[in-house]
């Protein structure tokens, strides 16, 4: 172990802790220890203390506590004739920082002065920072919404890992390059810190690049605590998804060294502090790379490679610096051992699953189709291997070139698939990826699907080249590298003449409707087997899935038929079926088949799965659930609250709160968490009397699936339902919502008691 990181480590961890105790005095003093303190909209207090210590920091008082843990955690300083190991001394060290770091962030929370402010920055993915004069702000620690919403992204593959990007590149070419290289790659990246008050925030807005949750690149803040950020995100990771609990430290950082793959990229000099949070990385197993030349360590098996690895930037090969860049990028991810999937596609823009996010704004938009002033629709059919020339790829009409600046026009994209493998059943499948596989392009923007489709081009995309033609370019090579197990040929043809966007949009409603109606006849009694999936034991090691018919999967992204398809393209894949058998309860929804699955799939932890109820062994949840079904005992009926909905609840409790009891691959009576559109199921919650057991919902489901429950009420003989059900605009406390039940006449009142 180096005596010189050593050394640096523990200076700089002992100073921020004495820092961090200035502060907290000066707090006190001012504002009392009662103040609360909080990262907003997390159910983890300060998530770092939590996870490693099991206290629960909620004023200012409080932080005390965390303080003397930390300083508790300093060693003295290695002397100058004596060498020792020094790792766990330096570990310790980085732990101490990591303590100190999330004590000063909250206290500057309680100051107001986070999230960090930077004039005239603007960040993407919808974030409520920013203020009327322009000026924005940088990101505050995640909220548990976003976490949750790229849970599904973390457990299937589709973003590998991600990177805490701390300092300032070489140049501004090199951040731009660096981050484009990771965004390539669907790697999460977080930026942080400074290098003589210069960041690698300010050279990635200088260029115009758009930070925010929706492009994957994630700014905190300009000085290296926010750096606390990220590992705080890896921190929550495991109790979020991995089901530990608060306290069990070493599971924690176990559950990251294997099941979190990150790493630190310290660009820059690399002062004490810096040193000092490396080494609380380090405790996580995520090595750290350095762009300068500073000591080396080898692996010791905290990390799962190397710990501290130097990587001089101009000593590394290349022909200029953006390729030495490229290779930076390509080592980090070689040490961490990040397993990337990057996509051929020939498009002259970047392409990769962090630019899906991006949003096309009117003053960048250079032409769109569908929205308010033209139609867009998008139809995949399957059709004989004769019917098909694989790579042909049409367009009939003229392209957008003649169209004024932000003009729109008509277009339909009809996408032609033969395959030996391919079934009728797959279209819809395979159509719903277009949305994805077109998102994938910077500077394109794609909302919606069928016939209320609705793409935006950018004009930098435009500059640089982008056509029609590239549509099914992308198509074409997403198809064949995503579906090649059941595709065999596409072809693509886009249509802007009017008279054959018509005709196309005619066949197309045709197809639309037939599927309408098959799926409608698809039912959990129709079928004899039922799907597993297992993509989320990749973070919950004994969640179990079971995909029926009637229940999609709970992060809503998996039907049953779309893990059909993902079987014939993967059959030792995570979607396996699990033939039923006979039938144990059909009422609760048991089967043998089911049972049997339930033990193996959860390594013996949960014994049976009851598909239809909630208040007997429910299914589990990973932790990235659309929505909570939970029990409301008072009022006879559950209540369901939505992933984006951050208020308070009749339970007491926030999303957040509730979260921590649904997920982690644990099975509670009484809470669930599902996939929104289960709750129009006829299967919802069967056993217990189904939708209209619902007394309480949050108001965002109530308006973005009016028409599905408009349904689902009709279909339960009481088309007012939904009026009847409260909501957080009325309802947060369970005396009133008795009150708001008596007054509607709500079913539940007068239905059997549920337990």
């Amino acid at each position: 172990m180096s005596k010189y990181i050593a050394t640096r480590a523990m200076r700089g961890a002992n100073a921020l802790v004495t820092e961090a105790e200035l502060m907290l005095d000066k707090a006190l003093a001012e504002k009392g220890p009662d103040t609360k303190v909080s990262f907003p909209n997390t159910a983890y207090y300060l998530p770092t203390i939590l996870a490693m210590t099991g206290q629960q920091v909620e004023t200012l008082g409080q932080l005390q506590t965390a303080l003397e843990h930390a300083r508790g955690l300093l060693h003295p300083l290695p002397s100058e004739n004596k060498w020792t190991p020094y790792l766990g001394e330096t570990l310790d060290s980085g732990m101490a920082t990591l303590f100190a770091a999330e004590t000063i962030e909250a206290i500057r929370f309680v100051y107001g002065l986070q999230p960090e402010p930077l004039p005239g920055f603007h960040l993407a993915g919808g974030t409520s920072y920013g203020s009327a004069n322009g000026d924005g702000h940088l990101n505050g620690p995640i909220d548990d919404i976003q976490l949750r919403s790229w849970g599904i992204q973390l457990v299937d593959g589709r973003m590998p890992g991600f990177a805490a990007i701390v300092g300032c590149a070489k140049s501004n070419a090199v951040a731009v390059k660096i981050v484009r290289e990771l965004q390539k790659r669907n790697i999460l990246t977080f930026l942080c810190g400074n290098v003589n008050g210069r960041s690698i925030i300010h050279q990635l807005q200088e260029e115009g690049v758009e930070l925010g949750y929706d492009t994957y690149t994630v700014p905190f803040g300009t000085d290296t605590i926010s750096a606390i950020y990220p590992l705080g995100f890896a921190a929550r990771s495991g109790l979020t998804f991995g089901g530990l609990k608060p306290a069990m430290a070493r599971e924690i950082l176990m559950y990251n060294r294997e099941r979190v793959f990150a790493f630190v990229l310290a660009l820059g000099e690399v002062d004490d502090l810096k040193y000092a949070a490396a080494a609380g990385a380090i405790n996580f197993g995520f090595p750290v790379i350095a762009d300068t030349v500073i000591p080396e360590i080898l692996p010791t098996g905290v990390t799962t490679y190397e710990h501290v690895v130097s990587m001089p930037f101009d000593q590394i090969e290349g022909k200029d610096d953006l390729e030495r860049a490229e290779r930076l990028v390509q080592k980090c991810i070689e040490i961490r051992g990040v397993k990337v999937k990057v996509s051929s596609v020939d498009v002259p823009v970047p392409y990769g699953s962090a630019f899906e996010g991006e949003v096309v704004r009117k003053a960048d938009l250079r032409i769109e189709f569908g929205g308010k002033y033209s139609r867009c629709f998008e139809y995949l059919h399957m059709a004989s291997s004769e019917e098909v020339v694989d790579g042909k790829i049409e367009v009939v009409g003229k392209g957008f070139e003649e169209i004024p600046a932000q003009g729109s026009m008509d277009i339909g994209i009809v996408v032609k698939v033969a395959g030996r493998n391919m079934q009728t059943d797959f279209e819809p499948v395979l159509e719903r990826q277009i949305h994805y596989f077109v998102n994938g392009a910077s500077g394109i923007q794609h909302v919606g699907q069928r016939d209320i489709a609705w793409i935006r081009v950018s004009s930098a995309a435009a500059e640089k080249g982008f056509n029609l033609e590239h549509f099914g370019k992308i198509l074409h090579a997403r198809f064949h590298e995503d579906f090649g197990a059941i595709v065999d040929k596409v072809s693509v043809t886009i249509y802007t003449e009017p008279a054959k966007v018509a005709e196309w949009l005619e066949k197309a409603r045709v197809a639309y409707d037939f599927r309408n109606k098959r799926l409608a006849d698809l039912t959990d009694d129709r079928v004899e087997e039922f799907y597993s999936c297992t993509l989320c034991q990749s973070f919950a090691p004994n969640h179990v899935c079971v995909v029926s018919p009637q229940r999609l999967g709970l992060c809503g992204a998996y039907n049953w038929l779309d893990c059909k398809a993902s079987f014939s393209i993967n059959p030792t894949g995570p979607n396996q079926p699990i033939k039923l058998g006979k039938s144990v309860d059909y009422l609760k929804g048991y089967w043998e088949g089911t049972n049997d699955y339930a033990k193996i799939g959860s390594h013996g932890v949960v014994q049976e799965v009851a598909m239809y109820s909630i208040m007997e062994n429910p299914m589990t949840a990973c932790g990235c659930f659309e929505c909570i079904v939970m029990l409301v005992p008072e009022a006879n009926g559950v209540m369901v609250l939505s992933r984006e909905d951050t208020s308070m609840t009749p339970a007491g409790m926030t999303f957040s709160t509730l979260a921590g009891v649904a997920g982690g691959g644990l099975q509670t009576p009484g809470v669930m968490g599902v996939g929104k559109f289960y709750l129009a199921s006829p299967k919802f919650i069967s056993a217990e009397g189904g939708f209209k057991r619902v007394v309480w919902m949050s108001s965002v489901l109530k308006e973005t699936m009016a028409e599905e429950f408009k349904v689902v009420c009709e279909r339960e003989g009481d088309p007012d339902l939904l009026a009847k059900i409260a909501d957080e605009r009325e309802v947060t406390t369970v005396e009133q919502l008795l009150a708001w039940l008596e007054q509607h006449n709500h079913p539940a009142l007068a239905l059997p008691p549920m337990f």
